[in-house]
């Protein structure tokens, strides 16, 4: 087993949206944190452009043209996706070090891994997107594991602060994946409520534990530790991946939690003991986070966590985990 590896690629900093939160300088000020601390021991590999039948395994080709097609116009998706000239090939290059990662995870190759790109994709659904999301990485990574890599089971724990509304859509009715998600509730996409656990084989297999404004570390590790982690303990997946969005972060505005580097690094602690209890290495791809500072910290404090031994601090129950509970303890066995 190798060291943990880092995937990142130039053409991500060309989908250039001005002065828009999604912007280059994310992935800039992610890279001199991890340079200044001589990356951590991770291992850095190039991430390369998606295969379109990986990407149109999850998006309809219709879709997929219109990224291409609207990146050439120096055009948008909506009211907050914009694109440029760059942004399809970032995109592909985003899905593809998604696709990359998940290789070199089931090879045995490292138990961690990190996709340092961008544009995120949580909120893209197989035909349309939002919330400045192109392709899905962590919906195309997975499917990938599943179709080409031999995975029987996938966990996805999203920690963005909004709900990852196009993943849980693209999944909704599958019983190979297993999504849960916090969130912050009350806001953007609007979606993710206590009471949406999924449909047809698909029951019982969306988790989604939306939190008020102002929520801290205990109750997101509470609802992590209480519920999602004895899901996919039962669950028993082959790879974890994370939807690691940092807008949950105090600094963010985009948000309105209290979660601090150290939070995130928490959460990471408790993803890699499943991993390790469940034989599943785990995967991490960026999604939102846009205070530069406050996310090139937690990046930072989650990889350190990741490729650490250091075992997750236990928290009382919370709450929100009884509510949770509730719903979710007709699933499983909480």
């Amino acid at each position: 087993m190798g060291p943990p590896l880092y995937f990142s690629h130039p053409a991500c900093l060309e989908h250039e949206t001005g002065e828009h939160p999604e912007r280059p300088a994310r992935i800039q000020a992610i890279e001199a944190e991890l340079e200044r601390r001589d990356w951590l021991g991770y291992q850095r590999r190039q991430a390369p452009a998606a295969p379109l039948d990986a990407v149109t395994a999850v998006h309809e080709e219709g879709y997929v043209d219109a990224v291409r097609s609207t990146s050439a116009s120096l055009g948008s998706l909506d009211d907050e996706t914009v694109l440029s000239p760059g942004s399809y090939r970032a995109a592909l290059h985003a899905a593809g070090g998604a696709c990359a990662m998940v290789d070199a995870l089931l090879a045995g190759e490292a138990r961690a891994a990190f996709c340092g790109t961008r544009p995120p994709g949580h909120h893209a659904r197989s035909a349309t997107t939002s919330g400045f999301c192109l392709f899905n990485n962590v919906a195309v990574a997975a499917r990938h594991a599943l179709d080409a890599r031999g995975a029987r089971r996938v966990f996805i724990f999203d920690w963005d602060v909004h709900h990852g509304d196009g993943t849980n859509d693209i999944f909704r009715t599958s019983d190979a994946v297993l999504f849960a998600s916090i969130h912050q509730s009350g806001t953007f996409p609007g979606t993710g409520p206590l009471h949406d656990v999924g449909s047809g084989a698909g029951e019982g297999f969306s988790i989604n534990l939306p939190v008020p404004a102002r929520s801290d570390e205990d109750a997101w590790v509470s609802l992590l530790e209480h519920i999602a982690v004895p899901a996919a303990l039962e669950f028993g997946p082959d790879l974890v991946l994370i939807s690691a969005g940092y807008d949950a972060h105090r600094d963010d505005v985009q948000g309105d939690c209290e979660l601090e580097a150290g939070s995130f690094a928490e959460m990471a602690r408790h993803l890699r003991a499943l991993g390790e209890e469940v034989g599943a290495p785990v995967g991490v791809v960026l999604e939102g986070g846009y205070a530069p500072d406050a996310l090139a910290a937690s990046v930072a404090a989650t990889l350190e966590a990741l490729a650490g031994d250091e075992p997750p601090e236990m928290v009382a129950p919370h709450f929100l985990t009884t509510r949770a509970a509730s719903h979710i303890g007709h699933y499983w066995a909480l």
